[in-house]
């Protein structure tokens, strides 16, 4: 049997048990190579970020196309209770200093077990946990890291997917939330997108007034009014381009939602009159009409 000289058989090592690789080696080599994570083209944010309970969120993340951060804490060995109640305790801490972000917590340990796996996964989906399992090897001084996801975060669908069960509302219900200024924004988008095409009306649900067009759910662009502004989000693909359209043309852009696709845009009392030709350039872009 010939003996194949290209295969490297690297010998795996503890980093727990190694002399000198240790829990700041691992955050340094994270810290300078998100991308071996798998979690998309985040960014480090901090690193030991102080707590108010005194403790220390080893990395903070964030996602450079939406308001995601992940809240990391990294494990050495097997998991145990003391860090899954450490890592969702900052990830609350997280979450409620800075709700304008949505967040994830993350763990990163060398051995995951099942009973650990149990526990967690009960929280799954009402804690978003990210379970990350990392391996180092080692072959003639040099070392090898991989990161396998073992448990995910439960993907929220995108809107539409599960329209038949959302709540319905009605106008009354927007304008206890909102106010008579806000929802009318929504009435005065409205009839720019009936301009373009008058089959459409709006869709009140608890989250969300949507779009209907001759009744089926057809959500490109919607709008959630609140006290002083209407938050819009329509549907577009990532382009700079276009986010030099809406800034070029003085719309108050918050970010692009990765997950839903959509750019998220601020409208105040008037802005739909004043950016009437930008808004209807978009909402046709959106519904695929822009070459008509």
């Amino acid at each position: 049997m010939m003996e194949n000289k290209n295969v490297i058989l690297p010998k795996k090592i503890s980093l727990k048990k190694h002399p000198y690789l240790n829990e700041a080696w691992l955050q340094d080599v994270i810290a300078n190579n998100t991308e071996i994570l798998g979690l998309g083209d985040v960014i480090v944010k901090d690193k030991e970020r102080t707590q108010p309970s005194g403790g220390r969120l080893d990395l903070l993340l964030q996602d450079v196309d939406s308001l995601k951060r992940y809240e990391m804490e990294i494990q050495l060995g097997k998991t145990d209770e003391s860090h899954i109640i450490r890592t969702i305790e900052y990830w609350d801490i997280e979450r409620k200093r800075y709700p304008q972000y949505e967040h994830c917590a993350v763990i990163v340990a060398e051995d995951i077990t099942s009973r650990f796996l149990n526990v967690i996964s009960l929280f799954n989906g009402h804690i978003p946990l990210i379970a990350l399992k990392v391996s180092v090897y080692e072959h003639e001084g040099q070392y090898f890291i991989t990161f396998n996801k073992i448990l995910d975060e439960v993907q929220l669908g995108l809107i539409d997917e599960d329209e038949e069960v959302k709540e319905v509302t009605d106008r009354s219900y927007w304008l206890e939330r909102g106010t008579n200024d806000t929802v009318k924004i929504v009435d005065e988008a409205l009839k720019l997108i009936k301009e373009i095409d008058p089959n459409y009306e709006l869709k009140y649900n608890k989250f969300y007034i949507g779009l209907a067009n001759k009744g089926v759910a057809d959500n490109f662009v919607i709008f959630r009014p609140q006290k002083r502004i209407t938050r819009m989000e329509i549907r577009l693909a990532k382009s700079q381009e276009t986010e030099e359209y809406i800034e070029e043309n003085s719309l108050e852009l918050l970010d692009y939602d990765s997950r839903n696709r959509t750019y998220r845009i601020n409208l105040k009392a008037g802005d739909v009159e004043k950016y009437k030709e930008s808004l209807t350039v978009l909402f046709r872009k959106s519904m695929g009409k822009n070459d008509e």
